[in-house]
């Protein structure tokens, strides 16, 4: 058996025990929140912190903010993330691949991997705008409820990302594109990053969708990174699309992919992945849902199929400037 196979079985043998194990593992942590709550602030100035983004080596970012949106389905499970102590046996099993460089999370899921010490030496991003609640009625008026620029520098935490959808039909959109400038200028007066996830939507049907036609992928781009007084600190976080070269085009901005709930197989989404990846400009992976709850249960497995598809060879000075 080789080294690999050895650490996806024993990821896999550590979840299936997690799932079996005692149902107060977690109880600790509710009695730090109950007669410490100092704690986390404790536990995030003694992390230790990750060195910080270099071009040429890409970024593998974990994705665990979906619940703070009342989104609980993956994988064709409607209430997949619906248990907070299974959600944490696997982010703690992601995580553990020294591949992981760090966590995109809510602030109640971020307090808890603080408390864990799961965050050593990895950048953290805070989720801002969690309040347009899936299937609900004002879903595109979504307002920023979670993290603020001043929280996360307080946690010594790298950058905020905001989902910024744009429905050119919705009056909603006006506030959610002033809202994501103004967050924007909040962070990088923090000099923190912005993570903008843009998307041009629509409702369709009574559901909110996201158009990814590259055209329409190339014009949120667009409309996104021109928001806030300044760009310096800003990232997009984009869908891999049809034609992801012509959407690369578009910016000069550092840029992860999103992974998303795919409903294709596992090995296909990453080649998509793996092809996106190859393009100048984009700084990594940013994935939750598919490497979390994978169809066959195996998160090592599919954390680190995921990790040998990116590139980890800093390009020096002298050869970006070729």
């Amino acid at each position: 058996m080789s080294a690999a196979t050895e650490t996806n079985a024993a990821g896999a043998a550590t979840l299936r025990e997690a799932h079996d194990d005692d149902p107060r593992r977690y109880e600790h942590l509710t009695k730090i929140r109950l007669e410490d709550p100092q704690a986390i602030a404790r536990a995030a100035k003694a992390r230790r912190r990750h060195p910080g983004p270099v071009l040429g080596k890409q970024n593998f970012i974990v994705a665990a903010d979906h619940p703070a949106r009342g989104a609980l389905a993956a994988q064709g499970r409607r209430e997949a993330m619906a248990d907070r102590r299974e959600l944490l046996d696997r982010l703690q099993i992601a995580l553990a691949n020294p591949a992981v460089d760090g966590v995109l999370a809510s602030p109640d899921i971020m307090d808890d991997l603080l408390l864990l010490g799961a965050l050593e030496g990895k950048l953290l991003f805070g989720s801002m705008n969690r309040g347009g609640l899936a299937g609900f009625v004002n879903e595109l008026d979504d307002r920023f409820t979670g993290h603020t620029a001043e929280a996360l520098e307080a946690l010594g935490a790298d950058g905020g990302k905001m989902l910024t959808r744009i429905a050119l039909g919705d009056p909603a959109t006006a506030s959610i594109l002033e809202n994501t400038a103004k967050a924007i200028d909040a962070l990088a007066a923090h000099g923190l990053i912005a993570m903008v996830e843009p998307f041009l939507s629509g409702w369709v049907d009574g559901k909110v969708v996201n158009d990814l036609s590259p055209e329409s992928v190339i014009k949120s781009v667009a409309i996104a990174e021109g928001l806030g007084s300044t760009s310096a600190y800003t990232w997009m976080k984009l869908p891999v699309v049809a034609e992801m070269e012509r959407v690369m085009a578009a910016t000069t901005m550092p840029t992860v992919l999103l992974g998303g709930d795919p409903t294709g197989h596992q090995d296909e989404v990453f080649a998509s992945w793996g092809a996106a990846l190859a393009l100048p400009g984009v700084q990594g992976l940013t994935v939750g849902r598919t490497l979390l709850y994978p169809a066959d249960g195996d998160v090592a497995g599919a954390v680190a199929a995921a990790a040998s598809l990116l590139h980890t060879d800093e390009i020096k000075p002298k050869e970006a400037s070729q």
